[in-house]
Protein backbone atom coordinates (compact mmCIF):
# COMPACT_ATOMS: atom_id res chain seq x y z
CA UNK A 1 0.00 0.00 0.00
CA UNK A 2 1.40 3.66 -1.36
CA UNK A 3 0.71 6.24 0.96
CA UNK A 4 0.44 10.06 -0.41
CA UNK A 5 3.46 12.13 0.85
CA UNK A 6 1.35 15.36 1.70
CA UNK A 7 -0.98 15.66 4.72
CA UNK A 8 -4.20 18.33 5.11
CA UNK A 9 -4.01 20.95 7.67
CA UNK A 10 -6.50 19.94 10.73
CA UNK A 11 -9.07 17.55 10.63
CA UNK A 12 -10.60 15.24 13.65
CA UNK A 13 -10.89 11.47 13.85
CA UNK A 14 -14.36 10.43 14.94
CA UNK A 15 -15.62 7.06 15.58
CA UNK A 16 -16.31 5.19 12.18
CA UNK A 17 -19.46 3.29 12.65
CA UNK A 18 -18.72 1.40 9.24
CA UNK A 19 -18.01 -2.03 10.31
CA UNK A 20 -21.67 -2.41 10.79
CA UNK A 21 -22.35 -1.69 6.87
CA UNK A 22 -19.18 -3.90 5.49
CA UNK A 23 -19.96 -7.50 6.38
CA UNK A 24 -22.36 -8.38 3.29
CA UNK A 25 -22.07 -7.88 -0.60
CA UNK A 26 -24.13 -4.89 -2.02
CA UNK A 27 -27.64 -6.47 -2.10
CA UNK A 28 -30.17 -5.35 -4.75
CA UNK A 29 -33.41 -3.12 -2.94
CA UNK A 30 -35.50 -4.54 -5.49
CA UNK A 31 -38.52 -2.57 -7.22
CA UNK A 32 -41.30 -0.65 -5.12
CA UNK A 33 -44.73 -0.63 -5.48
CA UNK A 34 -44.04 2.83 -7.32
CA UNK A 35 -41.23 5.30 -8.08
CA UNK A 36 -41.33 8.85 -6.96
CA UNK A 37 -38.59 10.68 -10.03
CA UNK A 38 -37.81 13.99 -9.29
CA UNK A 39 -37.15 15.88 -12.44
CA UNK A 40 -34.47 17.80 -10.22
CA UNK A 41 -31.51 15.73 -8.61
CA UNK A 42 -28.53 17.78 -8.83
CA UNK A 43 -27.52 21.38 -8.81
CA UNK A 44 -28.67 23.25 -11.79
CA UNK A 45 -31.85 23.75 -13.91
CA UNK A 46 -34.87 21.23 -13.17
CA UNK A 47 -35.72 18.64 -16.54
CA UNK A 48 -39.02 19.22 -18.46
CA UNK A 49 -41.09 16.27 -18.29
CA UNK A 50 -41.64 14.76 -21.72
CA UNK A 51 -44.49 12.17 -20.97
CA UNK A 52 -48.12 12.90 -19.81
CA UNK A 53 -50.26 10.49 -17.32
CA UNK A 54 -51.30 7.64 -18.64
CA UNK A 55 -48.08 7.10 -20.86
CA UNK A 56 -46.46 3.61 -20.77
CA UNK A 57 -42.56 3.89 -20.11
CA UNK A 58 -39.21 1.52 -20.53
CA UNK A 59 -36.93 1.03 -17.75
CA UNK A 60 -34.01 3.73 -19.29
CA UNK A 61 -36.14 5.72 -21.33
CA UNK A 62 -36.10 9.36 -20.70
CA UNK A 63 -38.64 11.30 -19.00
CA UNK A 64 -37.08 14.33 -18.65
CA UNK A 65 -35.27 16.65 -21.07
CA UNK A 66 -33.05 19.68 -20.28
CA UNK A 67 -31.74 22.56 -22.41
CA UNK A 68 -29.83 24.41 -19.84
CA UNK A 69 -26.06 23.95 -19.65
CA UNK A 70 -26.10 22.95 -15.92
CA UNK A 71 -28.48 20.20 -15.80
CA UNK A 72 -28.99 16.26 -16.66
CA UNK A 73 -31.65 14.44 -17.92
CA UNK A 74 -34.07 12.24 -16.41
CA UNK A 75 -34.83 8.93 -17.27
CA UNK A 76 -37.22 5.97 -16.12
CA UNK A 77 -35.61 3.49 -13.75
CA UNK A 78 -38.07 0.62 -14.70
CA UNK A 79 -41.16 -0.03 -16.86
CA UNK A 80 -44.55 0.76 -16.34
CA UNK A 81 -47.12 3.29 -16.47
CA UNK A 82 -47.14 7.21 -15.43
CA UNK A 83 -49.60 7.25 -12.70
CA UNK A 84 -49.10 11.51 -11.82
CA UNK A 85 -46.84 14.61 -12.47
CA UNK A 86 -46.51 16.82 -9.60
CA UNK A 87 -45.13 18.04 -6.62
CA UNK A 88 -43.67 15.77 -4.01
CA UNK A 89 -41.03 16.05 -1.14
CA UNK A 90 -37.40 14.97 -1.99
CA UNK A 91 -34.21 14.64 -0.55
CA UNK A 92 -32.87 18.21 0.29
CA UNK A 93 -32.00 19.94 3.53
CA UNK A 94 -34.36 22.73 3.04
CA UNK A 95 -37.18 20.14 2.92
CA UNK A 96 -38.63 21.58 -0.18
CA UNK A 97 -41.36 19.82 -3.03
CA UNK A 98 -39.84 19.27 -6.40
CA UNK A 99 -41.87 17.70 -9.66
CA UNK A 100 -41.84 14.64 -10.09
CA UNK A 101 -42.61 11.76 -12.19
CA UNK A 102 -44.58 8.77 -10.64
CA UNK A 103 -44.44 5.46 -12.06
CA UNK A 104 -46.24 2.44 -11.14
CA UNK A 105 -44.03 -0.68 -12.58
CA UNK A 106 -45.72 -3.21 -14.62
CA UNK A 107 -43.28 -5.88 -13.33
CA UNK A 108 -41.43 -6.71 -16.12
CA UNK A 109 -38.33 -4.01 -15.85
CA UNK A 110 -38.17 -4.04 -19.41
CA UNK A 111 -35.13 -2.04 -20.88
CA UNK A 112 -35.53 0.36 -23.92
CA UNK A 113 -32.71 -0.15 -26.75
CA UNK A 114 -29.22 0.37 -25.62
CA UNK A 115 -26.32 0.63 -27.21
CA UNK A 116 -23.09 0.84 -26.26
CA UNK A 117 -19.35 1.55 -27.45
CA UNK A 118 -17.50 -1.70 -27.94
CA UNK A 119 -14.24 0.21 -27.89
CA UNK A 120 -14.84 3.54 -26.44
CA UNK A 121 -11.19 4.63 -27.44
CA UNK A 122 -11.91 4.86 -30.88
CA UNK A 123 -14.87 7.01 -30.35
CA UNK A 124 -13.70 11.53 -29.70
CA UNK A 125 -13.47 13.58 -26.62
CA UNK A 126 -17.10 15.52 -27.97
CA UNK A 127 -18.54 11.79 -28.70
CA UNK A 128 -18.33 10.49 -24.95
CA UNK A 129 -18.80 13.56 -23.47
CA UNK A 130 -22.35 13.85 -25.41
CA UNK A 131 -23.41 10.44 -24.19
CA UNK A 132 -22.12 10.98 -20.47
CA UNK A 133 -24.65 14.24 -20.52
CA UNK A 134 -27.29 12.07 -22.40
CA UNK A 135 -27.15 9.28 -19.91
CA UNK A 136 -27.58 12.24 -16.92
CA UNK A 137 -25.16 11.28 -14.96
CA UNK A 138 -24.57 13.94 -11.66
CA UNK A 139 -21.72 13.51 -8.95
CA UNK A 140 -22.37 10.80 -6.62
CA UNK A 141 -20.46 12.23 -4.06
CA UNK A 142 -22.39 14.38 -2.05
CA UNK A 143 -22.50 17.78 -4.19
CA UNK A 144 -24.42 16.33 -7.21
CA UNK A 145 -23.11 18.63 -9.44
CA UNK A 146 -24.16 17.65 -13.41
CA UNK A 147 -20.62 15.69 -14.85
CA UNK A 148 -21.37 16.58 -18.77
CA UNK A 149 -21.41 20.06 -17.52
CA UNK A 150 -17.89 19.63 -15.15
CA UNK A 151 -16.19 17.64 -17.97
CA UNK A 152 -16.76 20.65 -20.28
CA UNK A 153 -13.19 22.06 -19.40
CA UNK A 154 -12.41 25.48 -21.14
CA UNK A 155 -10.22 24.90 -23.98
CA UNK A 156 -7.20 26.81 -22.71
CA UNK A 157 -7.29 24.93 -19.18
CA UNK A 158 -4.95 22.04 -19.28
CA UNK A 159 -5.66 18.88 -17.08
CA UNK A 160 -2.68 16.60 -16.47
CA UNK A 161 -4.13 14.06 -13.65
CA UNK A 162 -7.68 13.04 -13.27
CA UNK A 163 -8.46 12.26 -9.50
CA UNK A 164 -10.81 9.70 -8.11
CA UNK A 165 -11.95 10.39 -4.78
CA UNK A 166 -12.29 7.45 -2.51
CA UNK A 167 -11.58 8.86 0.79
CA UNK A 168 -15.28 8.38 2.15
CA UNK A 169 -14.39 9.85 4.87
CA UNK A 170 -17.50 10.50 7.08
CA UNK A 171 -18.22 7.93 9.71
CA UNK A 172 -21.27 5.28 8.90
CA UNK A 173 -20.94 5.78 4.93
CA UNK A 174 -19.46 3.20 2.78
CA UNK A 175 -21.49 2.93 -0.41
CA UNK A 176 -17.68 3.61 -2.35
CA UNK A 177 -15.90 1.15 -0.03
CA UNK A 178 -17.91 -1.90 -1.43
CA UNK A 179 -18.77 -0.63 -4.97
CA UNK A 180 -14.52 -0.35 -4.85
CA UNK A 181 -14.48 -3.80 -3.56
CA UNK A 182 -17.34 -5.46 -6.03
CA UNK A 183 -16.80 -3.34 -9.02
CA UNK A 184 -13.18 -2.06 -9.23
CA UNK A 185 -13.01 -2.67 -13.20
CA UNK A 186 -15.91 -0.78 -13.74
CA UNK A 187 -14.19 2.55 -11.59
CA UNK A 188 -11.10 2.04 -13.75
CA UNK A 189 -12.56 2.39 -17.07
CA UNK A 190 -15.11 5.40 -16.09
CA UNK A 191 -11.89 6.98 -14.65
CA UNK A 192 -10.05 5.95 -18.14
CA UNK A 193 -12.80 7.24 -19.95
CA UNK A 194 -12.91 10.70 -18.09
CA UNK A 195 -8.94 10.40 -18.51
CA UNK A 196 -9.21 10.25 -22.74
CA UNK A 197 -11.90 13.24 -22.46
CA UNK A 198 -9.42 15.60 -20.96
CA UNK A 199 -6.17 14.15 -22.69
CA UNK A 200 -4.56 13.64 -18.71
CA UNK A 201 -1.70 11.40 -18.20
CA UNK A 202 -2.09 9.92 -14.40
CA UNK A 203 -4.92 8.40 -12.95
CA UNK A 204 -4.82 8.70 -9.15
CA UNK A 205 -7.36 7.02 -6.83
CA UNK A 206 -7.15 8.05 -3.54
CA UNK A 207 -8.01 5.50 -0.91
CA UNK A 208 -8.00 6.28 3.42
CA UNK A 209 -6.29 2.97 4.73
CA UNK A 210 -9.25 2.19 6.69
CA UNK A 211 -10.19 0.03 3.00
CA UNK A 212 -7.56 -2.33 2.93
CA UNK A 213 -9.66 -4.63 1.08
CA UNK A 214 -10.81 -1.90 -1.91
CA UNK A 215 -7.51 -0.97 -2.14
CA UNK A 216 -6.64 -4.64 -2.58
CA UNK A 217 -9.29 -5.05 -5.14
CA UNK A 218 -8.45 -2.01 -6.98
CA UNK A 219 -4.85 -2.90 -7.46
CA UNK A 220 -5.59 -6.39 -9.06
CA UNK A 221 -8.06 -4.56 -10.96
CA UNK A 222 -5.18 -2.06 -12.67
CA UNK A 223 -2.80 -4.85 -13.00
CA UNK A 224 -1.44 -3.92 -16.66
CA UNK A 225 -2.40 -0.82 -17.12
CA UNK A 226 -0.37 2.42 -17.31
CA UNK A 227 -0.36 5.85 -16.24
CA UNK A 228 -2.96 4.17 -12.92
CA UNK A 229 -1.71 5.08 -9.38
CA UNK A 230 -3.14 4.08 -6.09
CA UNK A 231 -2.19 6.25 -2.91
CA UNK A 232 -3.60 5.74 0.48
CA UNK A 233 -4.17 8.00 3.26
CA UNK A 234 -4.59 7.77 6.58
CA UNK A 235 -8.48 7.78 8.23
CA UNK A 236 -9.00 11.34 9.10
CA UNK A 237 -12.37 13.92 7.84
CA UNK A 238 -12.95 15.61 5.80
CA UNK A 239 -10.16 14.16 3.72
CA UNK A 240 -13.13 13.27 1.04
CA UNK A 241 -13.59 17.02 0.30
CA UNK A 242 -12.26 17.93 -3.17
CA UNK A 243 -9.73 20.30 -2.63
CA UNK A 244 -8.78 18.45 0.38
CA UNK A 245 -8.23 15.36 -1.69
CA UNK A 246 -6.16 17.53 -4.64
CA UNK A 247 -3.86 18.68 -1.85
CA UNK A 248 -3.64 15.05 -0.03
CA UNK A 249 -2.87 13.35 -3.04
CA UNK A 250 -1.09 15.91 -5.77
CA UNK A 251 0.47 18.38 -3.46
CA UNK A 252 -1.37 21.48 -5.08
CA UNK A 253 -3.78 23.93 -3.25
CA UNK A 254 -6.24 24.90 -5.05
CA UNK A 255 -7.41 28.85 -5.25
CA UNK A 256 -10.00 30.06 -2.63
CA UNK A 257 -12.06 31.19 -5.36
CA UNK A 258 -11.11 28.73 -8.08
CA UNK A 259 -11.69 25.14 -9.18
CA UNK A 260 -9.37 21.76 -9.15
CA UNK A 261 -9.13 22.27 -12.72
CA UNK A 262 -7.57 25.84 -12.10
CA UNK A 263 -4.43 23.23 -10.90
CA UNK A 264 -4.57 20.73 -13.82
CA UNK A 265 -6.23 17.86 -11.41
CA UNK A 266 -10.52 16.98 -12.54
CA UNK A 267 -11.86 15.48 -9.42
CA UNK A 268 -14.81 12.81 -9.22
CA UNK A 269 -16.54 10.54 -6.91
CA UNK A 270 -15.94 6.41 -7.33
CA UNK A 271 -20.03 6.50 -7.76
CA UNK A 272 -19.74 8.80 -10.72
CA UNK A 273 -16.76 6.68 -12.76
CA UNK A 274 -18.88 3.18 -12.12
CA UNK A 275 -21.96 5.45 -13.56
CA UNK A 276 -19.80 6.77 -16.64
CA UNK A 277 -18.47 3.44 -17.56
CA UNK A 278 -22.03 1.81 -17.46
CA UNK A 279 -22.87 5.03 -19.79
CA UNK A 280 -20.16 4.58 -22.28
CA UNK A 281 -19.63 0.83 -22.78
CA UNK A 282 -23.19 -0.63 -21.63
CA UNK A 283 -25.14 1.98 -23.04
CA UNK A 284 -27.45 2.40 -19.77
CA UNK A 285 -28.46 5.95 -18.13
CA UNK A 286 -28.04 6.97 -14.90
CA UNK A 287 -30.90 5.31 -12.60
CA UNK A 288 -29.43 3.51 -9.77
CA UNK A 289 -26.93 3.86 -7.14
CA UNK A 290 -25.50 2.51 -4.16
CA UNK A 291 -27.13 3.54 -1.11
CA UNK A 292 -25.98 2.52 3.00
CA UNK A 293 -28.81 1.77 4.81
CA UNK A 294 -27.05 1.81 8.37
CA UNK A 295 -27.98 2.72 11.92
CA UNK A 296 -29.54 0.87 15.00
CA UNK A 297 -32.61 1.09 13.85
CA UNK A 298 -32.26 -1.51 11.32
CA UNK A 299 -31.28 -4.93 11.83
CA UNK A 300 -29.61 -5.88 8.32
CA UNK A 301 -27.53 -2.59 8.09
CA UNK A 302 -25.32 -2.93 4.64
CA UNK A 303 -25.23 -1.39 0.98
CA UNK A 304 -28.42 -1.66 -1.66
CA UNK A 305 -28.35 -0.92 -4.66
CA UNK A 306 -31.02 1.63 -5.16
CA UNK A 307 -33.43 2.91 -8.31
CA UNK A 308 -33.99 6.16 -8.65
CA UNK A 309 -37.24 7.24 -6.72
CA UNK A 310 -37.73 4.77 -4.20
CA UNK A 311 -39.34 5.81 -1.00
CA UNK A 312 -36.83 6.05 1.46
CA UNK A 313 -39.67 3.99 3.54
CA UNK A 314 -39.54 0.72 1.00
CA UNK A 315 -35.27 1.01 1.09
CA UNK A 316 -35.87 0.96 4.96
CA UNK A 317 -37.81 -2.16 5.17
CA UNK A 318 -35.15 -4.21 3.40
CA UNK A 319 -32.82 -3.51 5.48
CA UNK A 320 -35.33 -4.33 8.76
CA UNK A 321 -36.29 -1.53 9.95
CA UNK A 322 -37.64 -1.11 13.59
CA UNK A 323 -40.11 2.62 13.21
CA UNK A 324 -40.41 2.07 16.78
CA UNK A 325 -36.71 2.64 17.66
CA UNK A 326 -36.04 5.35 15.20
CA UNK A 327 -35.86 8.77 16.00
CA UNK A 328 -34.41 10.37 13.03
CA UNK A 329 -34.05 9.44 9.75
CA UNK A 330 -30.55 10.92 8.51
CA UNK A 331 -29.79 11.54 4.99
CA UNK A 332 -25.79 11.42 4.12
CA UNK A 333 -23.09 11.00 7.48
CA UNK A 334 -23.71 12.27 10.98
CA UNK A 335 -20.93 15.51 10.38
CA UNK A 336 -22.92 16.78 7.19
CA UNK A 337 -26.08 15.25 6.96
CA UNK A 338 -29.81 16.99 7.54
CA UNK A 339 -32.78 14.73 9.04
CA UNK A 340 -35.38 13.92 6.14
CA UNK A 341 -39.18 14.83 7.04
CA UNK A 342 -40.97 11.51 6.00
CA UNK A 343 -40.41 7.98 4.73
CA UNK A 344 -41.84 9.14 1.50
CA UNK A 345 -38.89 11.03 0.01
CA UNK A 346 -37.15 9.19 -2.77
CA UNK A 347 -33.69 8.18 -3.33
CA UNK A 348 -31.75 9.80 -6.10
CA UNK A 349 -28.41 10.75 -7.34
CA UNK A 350 -27.29 12.62 -4.23
CA UNK A 351 -28.45 10.13 -1.82
CA UNK A 352 -25.24 8.03 -0.79
CA UNK A 353 -26.95 7.43 2.75
CA UNK A 354 -29.70 6.63 5.54
CA UNK A 355 -28.96 6.25 9.24
CA UNK A 356 -31.93 4.87 10.81
CA UNK A 357 -30.65 6.70 14.06
CA UNK A 358 -32.25 5.69 17.60
CA UNK A 359 -31.43 7.92 20.98
CA UNK A 360 -28.41 5.48 21.34
CA UNK A 361 -27.09 6.56 17.79
CA UNK A 362 -27.14 10.15 18.47
CA UNK A 363 -28.41 11.30 21.99
CA UNK A 364 -29.30 14.73 22.43
CA UNK A 365 -26.99 17.41 21.99
CA UNK A 366 -25.31 19.34 25.23
CA UNK A 367 -26.85 22.87 25.94
CA UNK A 368 -24.77 25.07 23.89
CA UNK A 369 -22.59 27.09 26.80
CA UNK A 370 -19.87 30.38 26.14
CA UNK A 371 -17.03 29.90 24.43
CA UNK A 372 -14.25 29.36 26.67
CA UNK A 373 -11.38 30.71 23.87
CA UNK A 374 -9.84 27.36 23.89
CA UNK A 375 -8.86 27.35 20.04
CA UNK A 376 -9.52 24.16 19.42
CA UNK A 377 -11.92 24.86 16.43
CA UNK A 378 -8.92 26.42 14.87
CA UNK A 379 -6.45 23.42 15.20
CA UNK A 380 -9.20 21.51 13.44
CA UNK A 381 -10.62 23.59 10.17
CA UNK A 382 -9.20 22.04 7.49
CA UNK A 383 -9.12 25.65 5.47
CA UNK A 384 -7.29 27.36 8.01
CA UNK A 385 -9.84 29.96 8.35
CA UNK A 386 -10.46 31.44 12.63
CA UNK A 387 -13.65 29.95 13.57
CA UNK A 388 -14.18 32.01 17.20
CA UNK A 389 -13.91 34.42 15.04
CA UNK A 390 -16.51 33.92 12.49
CA UNK A 391 -19.06 32.89 15.24
CA UNK A 392 -18.58 36.25 17.11
CA UNK A 393 -19.19 37.84 13.73
CA UNK A 394 -22.26 35.73 12.78
CA UNK A 395 -23.48 36.26 16.45
CA UNK A 396 -23.33 40.01 16.11
CA UNK A 397 -24.69 40.20 12.68
CA UNK A 398 -21.05 41.82 11.12
CA UNK A 399 -21.43 40.17 8.35
CA UNK A 400 -18.65 42.47 6.31
CA UNK A 401 -16.10 41.63 8.91
CA UNK A 402 -17.15 37.65 8.18
CA UNK A 403 -16.71 38.09 4.44
CA UNK A 404 -13.44 39.73 5.16
CA UNK A 405 -12.58 36.39 7.18
CA UNK A 406 -13.31 33.95 4.34
CA UNK A 407 -16.80 32.77 5.65
CA UNK A 408 -17.47 31.74 2.38
CA UNK A 409 -14.52 29.31 2.35
CA UNK A 410 -16.24 26.93 5.34
CA UNK A 411 -17.00 24.01 3.46
CA UNK A 412 -18.88 23.24 6.53
CA UNK A 413 -17.60 19.99 7.04
CA UNK A 414 -18.36 20.44 11.15
CA UNK A 415 -14.85 19.42 13.04
CA UNK A 416 -14.86 22.87 14.63
CA UNK A 417 -18.20 22.06 16.18
CA UNK A 418 -17.16 18.38 16.48
CA UNK A 419 -14.05 19.47 18.65
CA UNK A 420 -15.59 22.39 20.51
CA UNK A 421 -16.04 21.52 24.63
CA UNK A 422 -18.62 24.38 24.71
CA UNK A 423 -21.15 21.86 22.43
CA UNK A 424 -21.73 25.07 20.12
CA UNK A 425 -23.25 24.64 16.97
CA UNK A 426 -20.48 26.45 15.27
CA UNK A 427 -22.02 24.94 11.51
CA UNK A 428 -25.42 26.24 11.99
CA UNK A 429 -23.94 29.89 13.01
CA UNK A 430 -22.29 30.32 9.55
CA UNK A 431 -25.09 28.60 7.71
CA UNK A 432 -27.15 31.69 8.86
CA UNK A 433 -24.11 34.18 8.57
CA UNK A 434 -23.23 32.85 4.61
CA UNK A 435 -27.66 32.79 4.23
CA UNK A 436 -27.60 36.53 5.49
CA UNK A 437 -24.95 37.58 3.31
CA UNK A 438 -26.64 35.95 0.14
CA UNK A 439 -29.64 37.66 1.17
CA UNK A 440 -28.03 41.53 1.54
CA UNK A 441 -26.21 40.82 -1.84
CA UNK A 442 -29.95 40.30 -3.32
CA UNK A 443 -30.77 43.27 -1.57
CA UNK A 444 -27.91 44.85 -2.60
CA UNK A 445 -28.16 44.57 -6.45
CA UNK A 446 -31.75 44.99 -6.62
CA UNK A 447 -31.21 48.32 -4.92
CA UNK A 448 -28.36 49.03 -7.39
CA UNK A 449 -30.68 47.84 -10.54
CA UNK A 450 -33.40 50.47 -9.17
CA UNK A 451 -30.70 52.54 -8.84
CA UNK A 452 -29.27 52.24 -12.58
CA UNK A 453 -33.70 52.08 -13.66
CA UNK A 454 -34.04 55.55 -11.40
CA UNK A 455 -31.31 57.73 -13.54
CA UNK A 456 -32.16 56.02 -16.68
CA UNK A 457 -35.62 57.23 -16.42
CA UNK A 458 -34.53 60.85 -14.95
CA UNK A 459 -32.03 60.71 -18.04
CA UNK A 460 -34.78 59.78 -20.36
CA UNK A 461 -36.89 62.25 -19.33
CA UNK A 462 -34.43 65.10 -19.45
CA UNK A 463 -34.10 64.13 -23.46
CA UNK A 464 -37.83 64.42 -23.60
CA UNK A 465 -38.09 67.85 -22.52
CA UNK A 466 -34.68 69.21 -24.20
CA UNK A 467 -36.90 67.57 -27.47
CA UNK A 468 -40.13 69.37 -26.47
CA UNK A 469 -38.37 72.91 -25.78
CA UNK A 470 -35.95 72.43 -29.08
CA UNK A 471 -39.43 72.14 -30.74
CA UNK A 472 -41.35 75.17 -28.99
CA UNK A 473 -38.15 77.21 -30.20
CA UNK A 474 -38.35 76.08 -33.38
CA UNK A 475 -41.80 77.54 -33.53
CA UNK A 476 -41.05 80.45 -32.10
CA UNK A 477 -38.29 80.99 -34.68
CA UNK A 478 -40.70 79.95 -37.58
CA UNK A 479 -43.67 82.14 -36.48
CA UNK A 480 -41.05 85.19 -35.64
CA UNK A 481 -39.94 84.43 -39.46
CA UNK A 482 -43.27 84.20 -40.79
CA UNK A 483 -44.53 87.48 -39.39
CA UNK A 484 -40.82 90.13 -40.83
CA UNK A 485 -42.14 88.11 -44.26
CA UNK A 486 -45.17 89.73 -43.94
CA UNK A 487 -43.92 93.30 -42.62
CA UNK A 488 -41.68 93.37 -45.27
CA UNK A 489 -44.39 92.09 -48.02
CA UNK A 490 -46.96 94.22 -47.38
CA UNK A 491 -45.28 97.68 -47.13
CA UNK A 492 -47.70 100.47 -46.71
CA UNK A 493 -51.00 98.52 -48.25
CA UNK A 494 -53.73 99.45 -45.93
CA UNK A 495 -55.07 96.16 -43.75
CA UNK A 496 -58.03 93.96 -44.96
CA UNK A 497 -61.39 95.53 -43.76
CA UNK A 498 -62.70 93.61 -40.56
CA UNK A 499 -65.31 91.03 -41.00
CA UNK A 500 -68.63 92.33 -40.48
CA UNK A 501 -69.60 88.70 -38.66
CA UNK A 502 -67.29 89.06 -36.54
CA UNK A 503 -68.80 92.60 -35.22
CA UNK A 504 -71.53 91.69 -34.78
CA UNK A 505 -70.60 89.46 -32.44
CA UNK A 506 -68.18 91.61 -31.00
CA UNK A 507 -71.31 94.02 -30.29
CA UNK A 508 -73.80 91.20 -29.11
CA UNK A 509 -71.39 90.28 -26.57
CA UNK A 510 -70.90 93.72 -24.85
CA UNK A 511 -74.83 94.17 -25.00
CA UNK A 512 -74.57 90.68 -23.11
CA UNK A 513 -72.02 91.71 -20.72
CA UNK A 514 -74.08 95.37 -19.87
CA UNK A 515 -77.24 93.57 -19.06
CA UNK A 516 -75.79 90.91 -16.49
CA UNK A 517 -73.97 94.18 -15.01
CA UNK A 518 -77.16 95.84 -14.49
CA UNK A 519 -78.72 93.07 -13.58
CA UNK A 520 -75.99 93.04 -10.77
CA UNK A 521 -76.89 96.38 -9.97
CA UNK A 522 -80.03 96.00 -9.46
CA UNK A 523 -79.58 93.04 -6.44
CA UNK A 524 -77.31 95.30 -5.28
CA UNK A 525 -79.40 98.35 -5.10
CA UNK A 526 -81.85 95.83 -3.08
CA UNK A 527 -79.06 94.40 -0.56
CA UNK A 528 -77.95 97.96 0.55
CA UNK A 529 -74.58 97.11 -0.44
CA UNK A 530 -72.15 99.78 -2.13
CA UNK A 531 -72.65 100.39 -6.14
CA UNK A 532 -69.90 102.52 -6.87
CA UNK A 533 -67.55 99.26 -8.48
CA UNK A 534 -70.87 98.32 -10.24
CA UNK A 535 -71.84 101.87 -11.28
CA UNK A 536 -68.32 102.62 -12.89
CA UNK A 537 -68.11 98.82 -14.95
CA UNK A 538 -71.11 99.79 -16.47
CA UNK A 539 -70.49 102.69 -17.69
CA UNK A 540 -67.17 101.40 -18.67
CA UNK A 541 -69.42 98.65 -21.05
CA UNK A 542 -71.88 101.35 -22.05
CA UNK A 543 -68.70 102.64 -23.83
CA UNK A 544 -67.93 99.47 -25.14
CA UNK A 545 -71.31 98.69 -26.62
CA UNK A 546 -71.11 102.08 -28.35
CA UNK A 547 -67.82 101.42 -29.57
CA UNK A 548 -68.59 97.93 -30.92
CA UNK A 549 -72.10 99.64 -32.73
CA UNK A 550 -70.53 102.29 -34.50
CA UNK A 551 -67.90 100.27 -35.73
CA UNK A 552 -71.06 97.94 -36.86
CA UNK A 553 -71.67 98.86 -41.02
CA UNK A 554 -74.20 100.55 -42.06
CA UNK A 555 -77.88 98.71 -42.23
CA UNK A 556 -78.94 98.39 -45.80
CA UNK A 557 -81.48 100.76 -46.85
CA UNK A 558 -85.10 99.35 -47.70
CA UNK A 559 -87.24 100.82 -50.81
CA UNK A 560 -91.21 100.46 -49.27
Amino acid sequence: MKYAQWRMPGGVHPPEHKQESTRTPIKDAGLPPRLIIPLIQHIGEEARPIVQVGDHVLKGQKIGEVRAFVAAPVHATTSGTVIDIGYYEVDHPSEMQSRCVVIEPDGHDEWTGLAGLKDYRQASAQTLLALIREAGIAGMGGAGFPTGAKLSVKADTKVDTVVINAMECEPYITADDLLMRERAMEILTGGDIVRQILGAQRLVIGIEDNKPEAVQAIEQAMQGKTGIEVLATPARYPSGAARQTVLILTGREVPADGRTTDVGVFCLNVGTAAAIYRAIVLGEPSISRITTVTGLGVREPGNYDVRFGTPAGWLLDQAGVNHAQVNRLIVGGPMMGYTLPSLHVPVMKTTNCLIAATPRDFPPPAPEMACIRCGACSDACPVLLLPQQLLWFAKSGELEKAEAHHLEDCIECGACAYVCPSHIPLVQYYRFAKGSLDEKRRDDDKSDRAKIRFERRKDRMAAEEAEKEARRKAKADAAAARAASSETTTGSEAPPPPDPKTLAIAAALARSNLKKAEKRLGVAHEAGEDTTALVTEIDTLKAAVAKAEAALPPAPVTTP
